[in-house]
Formats: structure tokens, sequence, C-alpha cells
């Protein structure tokens, strides 16, 4: 049975089918990847589980939970956290407020120092910066504090939105790294990510969108191995 389930799922903005019937399953501890085009429905498709929009049909399941109609903040109480594309960290706040924002819905003080502390020891360059300005970090670091802050809220799983976007090779590096790590600690993660090479490297499974509906899926490895994968995204 898989940690979530995202079955037949349509998503419109206005009259424009942007989902199509999407089916997606994330198993627990698993790195699961949603590649494809830009436009082809990746981000509205970690948008509709987070219900930050509403599907039109189908339904999204959590733990044998239908979440599909919670406001987003419940979805965040039950375990499942967006990074989103962009980073969107709250910029005229610290590193450390913006790593408390985070812990909003918790009310264990002491359980919540104790994530902090796990956070800069994942992300030691957020110890060095942690009374400093959100806004004036680099991108790379941005990422970092965005990742952490999800993970300050214990998710079970966390919906992954171009985590490389912007950022030097080297750091494009890190973050995979850390992405597995994440995963190794026992946090399922559905990752959209365009560097699909990338993607595939440290996925267990994947699932290839064109305009709104899943082409193909498999495991990472035979993804790779794919012509038409290696033809429209690995170049």
């Amino acid at each position: 049975m898989a940690l979530l389930e995202i079955d037949n799922l349509h998503v419109f903005y206005g009259q424009i089918h942007a989902l199509r019937g999407v089916t997606i399953n994330v198993e627990a501890d698993k790195i699961i990847t949603l590649i494809g085009a830009n436009g082809a429905g990746k981000t509205t498709t970690l948008n509709a589980v987070s219900s930050i929009l509403g599907a039109a049909e189908g339904s999204v399941t959590f733990a044998d939970e239908d979440i599909n109609d919670m406001a987003p903040h419940d979805v965040v109480a039950k375990g499942v956290v967006q990074v989103p594309e962009g980073r969107r960290i709250f910029g005229r706040l610290t590193v450390h407020e913006n790593l408390r924002m985070g812990a909003f819905l918790r009310k264990d003080k002491a359980g919540i120092n104790q994530s902090e502390e796990k956070m800069l020891e994942m992300f030691p360059v957020l110890r060095e910066r942690l009374k400093q300005v959100a806004g004036t970090l680099s991108g790379g670091e941005q990422q970092m504090l965005a990742m952490a802050r999800a993970l300050m809220s214990e998710p079970s799983m966390l919906l992954l939105d171009e985590p490389s976007m912007g950022l030097a090779p080297m750091l494009v590096q890190q973050i995979f790294k850390t992405i597995q790590d994440i995963r190794d600690q026992g946090v399922s993660v559905l990752l959209v990510e365009q560097n699909a090479f990338m993607a595939l490297q440290i996925a267990d499974y994947g699932y290839v969108m064109e305009t709104g509906v899943i082409v193909l899926e498999g495991s990472a490895k035979k993804l790779l191995n794919d012509d038409s994968v290696k033809e429209a995204y690995l170049g």
C-alpha cells in the first residue's frame, strides 16, 4: 500500500484542463520523481496534493486518509509538506525565524529546539547564518533553508519542486545528496525536477508527464535507460 495515492486526478485552470487523469503512488521511505517539460503539470500536481489547488475529479489519499478537500495547513498537520519552486523563504526574517516558522503548528518547545539543532547539523552553513536576514543568503543557502524549514514540521512526506533550479553544479550535487539523506531518515519524497538525469540517479521510481498526462512510468533505472526518455530529457 502506497503512503500517498493520487488517483485519476483532474485539475482545471478556468477552461484549461491542466491535469487529465493523473495517477501516482509514493511508497513509504522512497524517492519518487516526476519529470517533464515546462508546463507539463508537475507543479500543478504538487499544488493539488497540498490542497493549494482544488481537484475537479479524482482523489488524493495520504496514509489511507482522503486529504483532497482539506485546508493546506491541515495537510501539513497530517505530515505532507511542500518546498515550493523558487524557495519562497521569508526574505525579511532571519534564518532562525524562518526555521521557527516551519514549526508553526507544533507546541512542543523542547522538540522544536531539538528539530532546529538537527537542521543545523544537516545544513551546517545555516548555523553560521542564524541571525542573518534570509533574503541576503545565496541561492543555494536559500534552498537549504527552504528544505530545513519544511522539515521543522517533522513531515512524513516532502514535496520538492525544482530544488536544483538556478544552482551551481557543485551545489546541485549537495542538494541531491541531502535529498537522499532525508529519504534515509524515513521521510518519503515526491520530487519534481527538470534535471531529469540527477533526479533519476537518486530516485527509486519515476513518472514522466506530458501536457497533464502520465505517459511513462517505471523504476528510475529503467527510465534512465529508456531511449525516449534519453532523447527527450537526458540530452
